[in-house]
Parts: C-alpha cells; sequence; structure tokens
C-alpha cells in the first residue's frame, strides 16, 4: 500500500474559486490519487478512476461547487457538493500518435513552478536525432494537438512528431495544462527559464542524440528560440511565422495594418498610429501599464482596446521584458543554419518581422540563413483554410539536408 499524505488541516476552497480556476480542483484531485490507492480514489468519487482523473487533468464543472480536502481514516477523502448537476466530464485521456510514444515529465523554472514536458520517442528507434519546439504567446496547450482540426499549429505538431522519425520535446508554459502558475499574470522570465530548463532535460533521454537537435519556433517563439538553447548545441533552427526586429516596431506594424484592414481612412490610420507610437512608448519602453497610461492620459482612451494591466491574454510585463530583448544580438551569434518560414497572407508577422532574421544571420555569416516565403499562407500554416501539406516536407528536407553536410 503506498505511503498517505495527509492533511494537517481541512483545506476549504469556496465555490466560486473552483468554478473559475479548474487548474485548482485539478491540482487538488491529481494529490488525492497519487496519495490514495486507486481502490480508494474510485470509492470516493464514483464513476471517475483515478487515471481518468489524473490523466490530463481538465476537469470541467457545469454549476458553482464546494470543494473540500479533510483528513479521514483511509487519509485523504474528496467531499464534491455540485449546485445543479455532477461534474460535466473528464478530459480527454493522453494523447496518442501512431508512430511515437510519448513520455511526460518535469522541469522547473526560476520561479520554483513545475512545469509539464511532453518527450515523444519513435517507435524501434534507438539514437535519432530531435526537434524542441519553442511555442506562441498565447496561452494554449502544445498538448494533444488534432491533426484533423482546422488548427494549423496543431497539425504542424503533429505531422513532424508523428512522421518524422525524429524524436520531439514540447512544454506547456506557467498556467497552460498542468503546468503550475497563473499564464494571464506569468512574466516572459518565467516563460524563458522554463524553456531553457526543458531544453537542458534533453540529457535525460538516452535516445535523442544530443549532436543532431533542431529547434523550431512558432510564432512568438521562432524570435528568442536561440535563448532557449541557452549554451547547448544547436543543429539548425526553423523560425516560422516569426519576427526578428523590437517588439515596439512590431506593434506599430501590427497597429498600422488593423487599422488599414478596418477601412479607415489613411489621415485617421496615420493619427491613430503616432498616438500608439506614444503610448507604446510608455508601455513597452516605460515600463508603465496601459491602465496607467490611459489613466495619464484620458485622451487615449478610445485608442486603447485590451485590458488595464496587459494584452492578448499576458501581463504588461510579459511584452515589456520582450521589448527588452536585443533579437539583433540574439541572432548574429547564431552561426548554425537557420530557415525561415512564413507566409504573404500572414497578417500578425509581416514581411519585415520575419526577413529580420534571415537579414541578421546573413549579415554577420553569409549564406546560413534562408528566407522561404510561401504564396498565399497565413499565419496558421494553412492556405485558404486548408493546411498548407508542403511544409512539413519542406521542413524535414531541410533538416536531412544540414544532418547530410559536415558541421563546423
Amino acid at each position: 500500500m503506498p505511503t498517505k499524505r495527509y492533511m494537517r488541516e481541512p483545506i476549504p476552497v469556496s465555490g466560486g474559486d473552483l468554478c473559475h480556476s479548474p487548474h485548482i480542483f485539478n491540482r487538488m484531485l491529481r494529490a488525492f490519487c497519487i496519495s490514495a490507492t486507486a481502490e480508494e480514489a474510485t470509492r470516493v468519487l464514483p464513476q471517475k478512476s483515478c487515471p481518468e482523473i489524473a490523466g490530463r487533468g481538465r476537469v470541467l464543472l457545469s454549476a458553482r461547487a464546494l470543494y473540500v480536502i479533510n483528513r479521514r481514516t483511509i487519509g485523504l477523502s474528496v467531499v464534491v457538493f455540485l449546485c445543479g448537476s455532477l461534474l460535466a466530464q473528464t478530459s480527454k485521456l493522453r494523447e496518442h500518435f501512431d508512430h511515437a510514444t510519448v513520455l511526460y515529465g518535469w522541469v522547473t523554472n526560476d520561479r520554483g513552478q513545475k512545469l509539464r514536458t511532453f518527450v515523444t520517442r519513435p517507435n524501434n528507434a534507438s539514437k535519432v536525432p530531435a526537434i524542441f519546439f519553442v511555442g506562441w504567446l498565447s496561452c494554449d496547450t502544445m498538448e494533444s494537438p488534432n491533426p484533423k482540426s482546422s488548427d494549423g499549429f496543431g497539425i504542424l505538431l503533429t505531422r513532424l512528431i508523428d512522421h518524422s522519425g525524429f524524436a520531439t520535446v514540447r512544454m506547456d508554459k506557467p498556467g497552460v495544462g498542468e503546468s503550475e502558475g497563473d499564464c494571464a499574470k506569468a512574466d516572459f522570465q518565467s516563460e524563458m527559464t522554463g524553456w531553457q530548463a526543458a531544453f537542458a532535460s534533453m540529457s535525460n533521454y538516452d535516445f535523442i542524440d544530443l549532436d543532431r537537435v533542431f529547434m523550431v519556433g512558432l510564432s512568438n517563439g521562432g524570435g528568442f528560440s536561440p535563448l532557449a538553447a541557452h549554451d547547448h548545441p544547436v543543429r539548425g533552427y526553423v523560425s516560422a511565422s516569426s519576427w526578428g526586429r523590437t517588439w515596439y516596431e512590431h506593434m506599430l506594424e501590427l497597429e498600422r495594418r488593423r487599422l488599414t484592414a478596418q477601412d479607415w481612412s489613411p489621415a485617421e490610420v496615420n493619427r491613430e498610429v503616432k498616438g500608439f507610437a506614444e503610448f507604446y512608448s510608455l508601455y513597452l519602453i516605460k515600463g508603465m501599464t496601459p491602465g496607467e497610461i490611459v489613466a495619464q492620459h484620458p485622451e487615449w482612451k478610445n485608442l486603447w482596446y485590451d485590458g488595464p494591466d496587459g494584452q492578448y491574454g499576458r501581463p504588461a510585463a510579459f511584452y515589456q521584458q520582450l521589448e527588452a530583448l536585443n533579437l539583433g544580438e540574439v541572432w548574429q551569434n547564431v552561426t548554425v543554419p537557420v530557415l525561415v518560414i512564413r507566409g504573404t497572407a500572414d497578417t500578425i508577422m509581416s514581411r519585415a518581422d520575419s526577413q529580420a532574421i534571415a537579414q541578421i544571420v546573413n549579415q554577420v555569416h553569409p549564406g546560413r540563413a534562408r528566407y522561404l516565403e510561401i504564396d498565399g499562407m497565413a499565419h496558421d500554416f494553412t492556405v485558404h483554410d486548408k493546411f498548407n501539406d508542403p511544409i512539413i516536407p519542406t521542413i524535414l528536407n531541410w533538416m536531412k539536408e544540414q544532418l547530410a553536410a559536415q558541421p563546423d
């Protein structure tokens, strides 16, 4: 019988906290399942076995609830009172690939938060090259990419994992999936140290050839991906739908495109962009939050379209730390081959954003970077809402070319 973990005092969680923060509920359920036997857990939580509950960890509640962990004779017992209906469902089971096995692990960032990693090993493989994925800006998990969905990022992940013959490594940033923390409050530094810890953890897997590791940075992650490797060797970088300038430059161009797409007149667009130039200077460079800026400059109240403490679901500090990066220095220090991919229909990252990476690398190391622009492809690797299939052999063939060549 496994050793139990006992609580000295009951831990109450209010219905409001529970319904608005399923991660709290999920974490407590996982803690119980780890410390109790499967038989006990199944008795306390009827019709929901521990593997199902602890399997993915995202439990959906259909009503307000009161969740209490209390000390009992079996060690831990869980009492769940639901107002209206029982647990709606547990999430799907762990992800599955036809040609690779998934290994689940943990790494720790500089805040002491445990972050979930997903390492895949090709079936019947011994020592293989690896792809390390650095993800996007949003608080979306890298787990369970759905190849049958319209999500281009998920399709790209799935096909590279399942058909490359390479090992792969992914990580969920703080507050995403099973990773500890709150993504809406997590700054870039806490995410960056997580990527670095995940990269370093590859040395724990004897089937990964550490001399043949490729980095694939997607969207925001493609801009700073060399930082994730830290001092570890990388065979080559793929930056897809990404950026290589300052975040300030990126945002000003993005705002101009956004306003133009909304059919504002040229005069109106120029007027608003001038306002954004000052706004983003205070926000990204001077370190003020959007709310503080609007309070100080009420004339910009209608200019700002997001929250007072951040943007796109991330805190202000996240973007201020992005702005503090010197991507010119980051990429000029890259001495290995680089493949930069962008679609002409990308409305998030501009040609100037993506092309900057190749220009920086080639300026210092002529011929090391290749810039590939795909006609009609959007930010999510789709063309007319259908995944652009040729991008997979393009990436894999490029990687095989680098493996065939003698490294410097």
